[in-house]
């Protein structure tokens, strides 16, 4: 029997401190996100939308599959990947089509086993094989199993019988929603709670990891986390599977004993919830900064983008600007950082800050920009153990990280307490120069525009399609 006191966890003081500190930090953005006003609707729509791609990808990874988000966001569209995937591809469908029920509806699906049982039929509705269970209770023991080099199987976890499952799933299901609608529990502590429940049960015959996964945002969403569907916290957890895994084996094996020892469950889940608005936030700062340029800047950029190479001249005949406004606008865009000047004042043209592959420093410039970017994405800091997987995953030496610590307008400074790495003004404003460009970059590939590196392609004449 699941009873409500097992909602409360065990936790040892230090826990209690770590516990305290991320529901704060979790609450504390859950309330800034409803202030926001300024992103656009085709904006949210868009972070929507690379949302579930990663999601999708990473939730079905996270099981076995192994199609990259760009065969992902090719399956969505209705291409066919693979015929020897085709069972990646109808799982990457299901799933995608479960995020968008929840996305879309979840104000109408409460907690009960029939919704469950719903949303597990959309989730493999794609997939022939699994007809036969779709949708229902399993009808197998299907124990969590390791495979071995040499073929062999052992069991990890058992879970529950058949037989004993409608009883269980039941139970927990009435326990839960008395728990949401108890004020002595926390709600991120109640999901916690019954995903590890549920996946101790396995309710289904196959589909659990991925289901679990979906009802996380269900249950976040409706308790007013309503952030959920612009950042993957399946894309956290694939990046994390050890942990994961880990987290729920210890918790699980504990809660035998004590069901209310879910500690190392529940932390490991609120870490991944404090990765995933850390991410937000940086995805925040780069559209409020889209927001800060003037149109007509934006224009000269998308232009730059467009075209490879312009001068003054075609910026203010495209633009129907005067001379003086366009090298006006062309150089607060180059004192920004987007776009580069070359040539004399008469001959000057512009291109993008990219560099040639064979300009050393330029080439150090890019890489740099591009590990600041991906600090900022995370929220602005990081271990120096991530600081170093950066470095590694872009091909730089390991001594940047000195200079980007060392140099006179130093990029990241250390925090002496949490022994982070963070982000300075300066550092700040490269990465945003950087997410600019490839924010504009993105938009103009969606439109079927994709920048070529063609140097002298002609611009078109004001007037002409």
């Amino acid at each position: 029997m699941v009873s409500l006191s097992s909602f409360h966890p065990v936790l040892a003081l230090e826990q209690i401190a770590e516990l305290t500190r991320l529901l704060g930090e979790i609450d504390e953005f859950k309330g800034h996100w409803r202030k926001l006003g300024e992103i656009r609707a085709e904006r949210l729509a868009s972070l929507r939308q690379v949302t579930t791609i990663e999601s999708a990808g990473s939730s079905t990874r996270i099981e076995g599959a192994q199609l990259s988000d760009e065969e992902v966001a090719r399956v969505l569209q209705g291409l066919q990947v693979d015929s020897f995937r085709a069972r990646d591809e109808a799982e990457v469908k299901g799933y995608a089509q479960l995020l968008q029920a929840v996305f879309d509806h979840h104000a109408d699906i409460p907690l009960t086993e029939n919704h469950l049982k719903q949303l597990h039929q959309i989730l493999l509705r794609h997939v022939e094989k699994d007809e036969w269970h779709r949708g229902t209770y399993k009808k197998l023991d299907n124990h969590v199993e390791a495979q071995h080099p040499d073929g062999t199987k052992t069991i990890v976890f058992r879970t529950a019988s058949p037989f004993d499952t409608p009883r269980l799933m039941a139970e927990l299901v009435a326990t839960t929603n008395a728990a949401f609608d108890s004020d002595a529990f926390h709600p991120l502590v109640v999901i916690a709670r019954f995903i590890i429940e549920f996946l101790a049960i396995h309710p289904f015959q196959d589909g659990n990891g991925r289901l679990s996964r979906a009802v996380t945002a269900l249950l976040m969403l409706r308790s007013g986390y309503e952030y959920v569907p612009y950042a993957s916290v399946e894309r956290i957890i694939e990046e994390n599977t050890l942990e994961y895994y880990r987290a729920l084996r210890v918790s699980q094996t504990e809660m035998q004993q004590d069901t209310s020892r879910f500690g190392d469950w529940l932390l490991f889940f609120l870490r991944v919830l404090q990765a995933q608005k850390r991410i937000l936030s940086g995805k925040l700062e780069t559209e409020r900064a889209i927001v800060r340029l003037k149109d007509v800047q934006v224009r000269a950029l998308e232009l730059v983008e467009r075209h490879g190479r312009v001068t003054t001249g075609e910026v203010a005949e495209a633009l129907k600007l005067g001379y003086r406004a366009a090298r006006y606008h062309l150089g607060l865009l180059v004192e920004r950082g987007l776009i580069q000047a070359h040539g004399e004042r008469r001959g000057r043209y512009y291109t993008r800050p990219t560099g040639s592959p064979t300009d050393r420093q330029s080439s150090e410039q890019s890489v740099n920009a591009a590990i600041l970017a991906s600090i900022f994405e995370r929220g602005g800091s990081v271990t120096q153990a991530e600081l170093r997987a950066l470095i590694d995953q872009h091909g730089a030496d390991r001594r940047l990280i000195g200079s980007m610590h060392g140099r006179r307008k130093a990029h990241l400074r250390r925090d002496p307490q949490s022994r982070r790495s963070m982000l300075t003004p300066r550092g700040r404003e490269i990465a945003e120069q950087y997410l600019f460009t490839r924010r504009l970059t993105e938009r103009l590939g969606a439109a079927g525009e994709t920048p070529q590196p063609t140097e002298g392609r002609p611009l078109p004449r004001a007037g002409r399609s």
